[in-house]
């Protein structure tokens, strides 16, 4: 029998933990009721949890009976949070951190004894379409991270904990790459003569309809790319901006390396 992964406890119920109770319910691995929630300004989900049956903020004496630990606070407060629940929760309970830039090494010294596993999620989990990056030392730690990750979309196992960082970059911030995309696309929609309403719909209606046949087709994006660009069309000539002489690409990689650095900075 795989060993039981609730009662999940969840520190920081933000945007992203709020993504995560949200995918859960839908999902089902994890139900209202196997969720303690500890977050002195929780987040909608967190309290829409509460109402259907999650501990919020409930007795510092309950906190021993979780078998998992869900770490969701903003890294640059972990220290104080760790100091504060540590001494609190089980000898034994699976430590996962969805914390940018804080090493397994910092995590182990503030839970000691504790499997200690790092995931990268994305908000996309509460429509459970969602990546999230995993990588654990301890095999418990890999398989708690499958088994409350799956259900939410795609898990990728990385080789080792440095691509962390890239795995940040890439994708833990990526849907905010996607969706500066979208407002661009609009105002630029706008600016061409598009009325406001339409141009949102349209932009936003692109986004999810190119998202979706990539996802149902199995296809690259390098073909489907070139099944849309007629020879000398209006495609053609929008992509010869877009991403003539390495444009998009030059302006992606200088993303991603600037959110890895700071991820990295976050770390030291």
């Amino acid at each position: 029998m795989p060993e039981t992964l609730t009662p999940l406890l969840m520190v920081g119920a933000g945007h992203m933990g709020g993504a995560l109770i949200a995918g859960w319910r839908r999902a089902g691995p994890v139900a209202a009721a196997d969720l303690m929630l500890r977050d002195p300004t929780p987040g909608a989900a967190a309290r829409e949890a509460a109402q259907a049956g999650a501990l919020l903020n409930g007795p510092d004496s309950g906190l021993a009976a979780a078998r998992t630990v869900i770490l969701a606070v903003k890294p640059q407060a972990w220290r104080a949070m760790a100091g504060e629940i540590a001494p609190l929760i089980a000898a034994d309970a699976v430590i996962v951190s969805i914390m940018a830039g804080v090493p397994a090494g910092d995590l182990a010294e503030a839970f000691p004894g504790r499997p200690i596993v790092r995931v990268m999620p994305t908000t996309s989990a509460a429509a459970l379409k969602g990546t999230a990056s995993v990588w654990s030392a301890d095999g418990r730690g890999r398989d708690a991270a499958r088994r409350l990750f799956g259900p939410l979309g795609v898990v990728v196992e990385l080789e080792a904990e440095a691509q962390m960082h890239v795995a940040t970059a890439a994708s833990g911030s990526a849907p905010a790459y996607v969706y500066a995309l979208v407002e661009a696309l609009e105002a630029a929609a706008m600016d061409s003569g598009l009325g406001a309403e339409a141009a949102r719909a349209m932009s936003r209606q692109a986004l999810i309809g190119a998202a979706a046949l990539l996802e149902e087709s199995g296809t690259e994006a390098a073909e489907l790319r070139r099944q849309v660009t007629s020879p000398g069309g209006t495609t053609e000539a929008a992509l010869r901006v877009l991403i003539g002489d390495g444009a998009l690409n030059d302006l992606l990689v200088r993303a991603v390396r600037a959110a890895a650095s700071r991820s990295r900075e976050l770390a030291s």
